[in-house]
C-alpha cells in the first residue's frame, strides 16, 4: 500500500492506495500523515481499515500531489554515501557518516516547481532514498532496533547549489542546501516493511537525460547503520525525515551541466514512485 497526501499546498489530506489501485479517503483514520500518526501505529491502522472495508473510496483525478508526510521537524542529510558518488567527487570514503541538515520548509511536493535561487550558477539534482522515522530513535545499539524505528520510505531530490554549498559558504554545506523547494519528496510513503532498502535502482533523468542509474547496494553506510550511528548524537522523532545520499552522475562531477530554469528534472527508485519538476526562478 502507499500512504499519500493529495490537495493545495497547505491544503494535504490524507489517503491510501491500496494493492489494486484503489484510492480510499483516511479522513476517519487521521487528520494527517504526520509523526503524531506514525508514533501510533498509524500504519497499521490503516491497514485494519483497509482490511475491515471501513473506508471510502475516493475520486481524486486532478488533485495535486503532496509531500508524502507533513512538514517533518528535522531533515537530516548524509554526504558522500555512495562509493562511485564519493569518487566522482575526488574524495576518499569517508570513514563516518558525513551529516548536514536542511531546512524543514524545503520540502514540497514530488511535481512542484524547483526555484533556482537568485545569484545561482551551480544548482545540482540529487535522486536519494528518504526514510520516515516512526519510532523515536535514541541510543540504538543495533541494526535491528533501527530498522524497528523506520515507518517507511520514499523518493527525495535533495537539491544543491554547489557554489552556495562549498564556495562562498566555505564549506557550511547547508548553505547550499536550504533553498526554498530544495527537497521534492514522493510521491507516496511506502511501509518499510514492503520494502528492501538493501537492493534499490534509484535514476535520475535532466531533461530526459540520464544522468544517474544506481543501487543502494552501492552505500557506504546502509540504512540501518546511518539511524544507529545519528542516534548516538541526536534524537530521531516520529516524522523527521533521513536522506540517505546520492550516487555517481550529478552535475558536481564536471561531466553535465548544472541546472538552469526550463530545465525538467525526474527521479525515481524501485517500487516507490517517480516524481518530477520543472525548474524556474526564485
Amino acid at each position: 500500500m502507499e500512504l499519500l497526501r493529495l490537495g493545495a499546498v497547505g491544503e494535504e489530506r490524507p489517503y491510501v492506495r491500496d494493492a489494486d489501485g484503489t484510492v480510499y479517503d483516511l479522513s476517519s483514520v487521521t487528520a494527517d500523515i504526520d509523526g503524531a500518526f506514525l508514533a501510533s501505529d498509524g500504519i497499521a491502522r490503516v491497514r485494519a481499515a483497509l482490511a475491515d472495508g471501513s473506508l471510502t473510496p475516493a475520486s481524486v483525478d486532478g488533485l495535486r500531489i503532496g509531500a508524502p508526510i507533513a512538514r517533518p521537524a528535522a531533515v537530516v542529510c548524509i554526504g558522500q554515501n555512495y562509493a562511485a558518488h564519493a569518487a566522482e567527487s575526488g574524495s576518499e570514503p569517508p570513514a563516518n557518516p558525513i551529516v548536514f541538515f536542511k531546512h524543514p520548509n524545503t520540502v514540497v511536493g514530488p511535481y512542484d516547481e524547483v526555484l533556482v535561487p537568485r545569484g545561482s550558477t551551480k544548482t545540482d539534482w540529487e535522486v536519494e532514498l528518504a526514510v520516515v522515522i516512526g519510532k523515536t530513535a535514541r541510543y540504538v545499539e543495533t541494526d535491528e532496533e533501527a530498522l524497528a524505528c523506520i515507518a517507511g520510505y520514499t523518493v527525495s531530490n535533495d537539491v544543491s547549489e554547489r557554489a552556495f554549498q562549498l564556495e562562498v559558504s566555505g564549506g557550511q554545506w547547508s548553505k547550499g542546501k536550504c533553498c526554498e523547494t530544495f527537497n521534492p519528496l514522493g510521491p507516496s510513503l511506502v511501509p518499510a516493511d514492503e520494502v528492501d532498502p538493501f537492493n534499490l535502482g534509484l535514476r535520475s533523468w535532466v531533461n530526459g537525460e540520464v544522468r544517474q542509474d544506481s543501487n543502494t547496494r552501492d552505500m557506504i553506510f546502509s540504512v540501518a547503520a546511518l539511524i544507529r550511528d545519528l542516534s548516538q548524537y541526536m534524537t530521531l522523532d516520529p516524522g523527521d525525515l533521513l536522506n540517505t545520499g546520492t550516487p555517481e552522475g550529478v552535475a558536481l562531477s564536471g561531466r553535465f551541466p548544472y541546472l538552469s530554469p526550463g530545465d525538467v528534472v525526474e527521479c525515481e527508485i524501485d517500487g516507490l514512485g517517480k516524481q518530477k519538476q520543472a525548474l524556474g526562478k526564485a
